[in-house]
């Protein structure tokens, strides 16, 4: 059976998942003027709106089965929106004009930023839930449990609802059903600017004026106890307390280890006869509240940080009342994976640590190819829940100077999407502005080049030149960025839709394997022989072995090259066979036996 590249139809049944992530607040911009430390008016900013049933089309070109709009719930932000009854945000204690919007200040509302009425900017955003689904797409967005904006105060909380630490007993450093950690006797003070920063790059602000107040002071975001944190903290950010006590010791019951095979109803029950810490009712009523209004799922900053005792209660209750809900952590300990997935009930971590810092090491000429086989045998029985990816807003640009800039450019990532995206049953994430090669070379303020702002007002280039003014038709990229994102969409088809991808993964060991590596995925009678070359500079001549059992299975005197069309036979001596191929630098290969 051959499968062929095509257009798809919303409606179409898909194997793999694909998750694009957008930086909501930068999609839609077409301001390019990109000044340091510019305003809204200066550099412009993107809006839900401008997610047009065209741009959806667009992104679900590339295979996407969910979008994550990262930065939806009202994060701090320097902008004056007390006409709407929100508070002014401190510039002390924000970083970047735009915030980071990992500093949640309202988890009932959205950032007003990105509404074309702030007023309205709830409805907004639900509009933009059912144009998603419309689209044929699910709806991500960002839960950030381990700590909130230092101001927290939600204006749109549901009737009932208390604000975190609203309750708190502040005489003490801790108790059980206190939201946060306090510092008691102490005031908080700003920390000391590094490296000549000023809030606002030194613009004058009437509440920067390096105080905020803040007494008792609270632990921080990444656990800093100390009331004066260190500038390098996540001083924008408190830190929330689950129960777990100061000397680590729980606060809570914990499960039996046997949970870790039982389903999400055995959890739930577990759950449903015990007194759970205040600031698990109120991510619980959190996460419904966004259900009820149409979100599919969540992905959840830094949840190794939170007991995972805590995920099962939260999990298990979302899964029960959306049980496609999609559920990605962000998790970085490999050993802490299973417990995370297993006892955790997350249906998917990043594969950072592992098989991204790999790739990574490949791309850059600092290791074997053939390392990503070890990386894969070893996370063999949970594979399937390790999403890949090459970019996302933490991570440097492939095309950036620090990264492969200097040496294979936007390039670099064509060997590695394919070998991402086809090694393995796991979803694929794909950050916007990948699939045209950009380079986040921009120096917008607070946020590092090499990686597109997140606390920024800024311009993203090569993704507005294939926004084309709100086209969406990549009208104004180069003949370069055209055929990288052809590339992105063709091997993103196979991704997500090739049969193949939901069978067996088998490696295949090559006699020259440093800059270049193979591997079979099947099912049934789909079979694709992938192969890499992630060398910059030089070809390389190669016959790849195919294993007993494919031959077995094909009656086929030839492969065809999905990316190409190309055909390669399959040359067969006795029980033995193998494909000859010469690869040019960087090229892949996915043939279909």
């Amino acid at each position: 059976m051959m499968f062929e590249l095509k257009s798809r139809l919303p409606t179409e049944p898909q194997g793999k998942p694909v998750v694009y992530q957008v930086f909501t607040r930068l999609f839609g911009n077409k301001n390019s003027t990109n000044k340091p430390w510019g305003t809204i008016e200066e550099n412009g900013v993107g809006k839900f709106s401008d997610f047009t049933n065209i741009a959806l089309q667009g992104i679900k070109e590339l295979g996407t089965t969910h979008i994550w709009y990262t930065g939806v719930p009202h994060h701090d932000v320097i902008r004056d929106y007390t006409a709407y009854g929100i508070s002014n945000d401190d510039p002390d204690v924000v970083k970047g004009r735009a915030g980071s919007p990992y500093a949640v200040k309202d988890y009932y509302s959205v950032n007003p930023d990105l509404a074309d009425d702030p007023a309205k900017r709830l409805a907004e955003f639900e509009a933009l839930i059912e144009r998603t689904h419309n689209n044929g797409m699910q709806v991500i967005i960002d839960i950030v449990p381990n700590h909130v904006a230092r101001n927290y105060q939600s204006l749109a909380k549901p009737e009932g609802v208390s604000d975190f630490g609203e309750h708190d007993d502040t005489s003490v450093e801790y108790a059980k059903n206190n939201n946060f950690y306090y510092v008691v006797g102490e005031d908080f003070a700003v920390p000391d600017a590094l490296n000549v920063y000023q809030p606002l790059g030194g613009e004058p602000h009437p509440l920067a004026d390096n105080k905020f107040i803040e007494r008792p002071a609270k632990w921080t975001g990444n656990g800093s106890r100390k009331a004066k944190p260190h500038f390098n903290d996540w001083y924008e950010t408190v830190k929330v307390n689950y129960g777990v006590k100061p000397d680590g010791s729980y606060d809570f019951a914990q499960l039996p280890e046997e949970y870790m095979q039982l389903d999400v109803q055995a959890h739930a029950a577990f759950w449903a006869d015990k007194k759970v810490p205040d600031s698990w009712k109120k991510f619980r009523d959190i996460t419904h509240y966004w259900l009820d209004k149409g979100v599919d799922g969540f992905r959840y900053d830094m949840a190794e940080m939170v007991p995972a005792e805590f995920w099962s209660y939260l999990n298990s209750s979302i899964k029960i009342k959306n049980p496609q809900a999609f559920l990605l952590a962000e998790v970085y300990n490999p050993d802490l994976y299973r417990h995370y997935i297993q006892l955790g009930k997350m249906d998917y971590l990043y594969d950072k640590v592992g098989f991204y810092d790999t790739l990574k090491a490949v791309m850059q000429d600092k290791t074997s190819a053939t390392q990503l086989h070890d990386i894969q045998s070893a996370i063999a029985d949970i594979e399937q829940h390790m999403l890949h990816f090459l970019e996302n807003h933490d991570e440097q640009r492939i095309a950036s100077d620090d990264f492969a800039g200097k040496v294979g450019g936007a390039e670099m990532g064509k060997p590695a999407l394919v070998v991402s995206a086809l090694i393995s049953r796991s979803p694929t994430l794909l950050y916007f502005a990948q699939d045209v090669g950009e380079d986040g070379s921009e120096d917008m303020g607070f946020g590092d080049p090499t990686r597109t702002s997140i606390f920024d007002y800024a311009g993203v280039p090569a993704h507005q030149r294939w926004m084309n003014e709100g086209k969406f038709d990549g009208g104004q990229l180069t003949l370069g960025e055209k055929a990288l994102r052809d590339f992105y969409l063709k091997v993103m088809n196979i991704s997500a839709y090739h049969p193949a991808m939901l069978g067996e993964y088998v490696p295949i060991e090559l006699t020259n394997p440093d800059k270049t590596i193979a591997f079979i995925r099947h099912a049934d009678e789909h079979t694709l022989l992938v192969v890499s070359h992630f060398s910059v500079d030089n070809s390389v001549t190669i016959s790849v072995p195919l294993p007993e059992n494919i031959l077995q299975n094909t009656t086929n005197q030839e492969g065809l090259e999905l990316l190409t069309g190309d055909k390669y036979p399959l040359i067969k001596q006795q029980n033995l066979g193998f494909i000859k191929l010469n690869l040019a630098p960087m090229q892949s290969v996915i043939i279909q036996l």
